[in-house]
């Protein structure tokens, strides 16, 4: 391959990646805001969860031992 195909190649890939860009659809500020907060409220009340079964479990094995 030579030169002239390989930087052709380059530029094509490069305005494919920029038309692809082109149709992304980014959250605006409010929606980002209220998803990132349902992310880590979610994310809390599962870590909570998980240590409550944890301890729970941990003091049922321990009576059994």
């Amino acid at each position: 391959m030579s030169d002239g195909t390989k930087k052709s190649g380059l530029k094509n890939w490069y305005r494919g990646l920029q038309y692809e860009f082109r149709k992304i659809s980014w959250p605006d500020k409010d929606t980002l805001t209220r998803e990132t907060v349902t992310v880590t409220v979610v994310a809390i009340v599962l870590g909570v969860i998980i240590a409550t079964l944890d301890m729970i479990l941990q003091y049922g094995i321990n009576i059994l031992i």
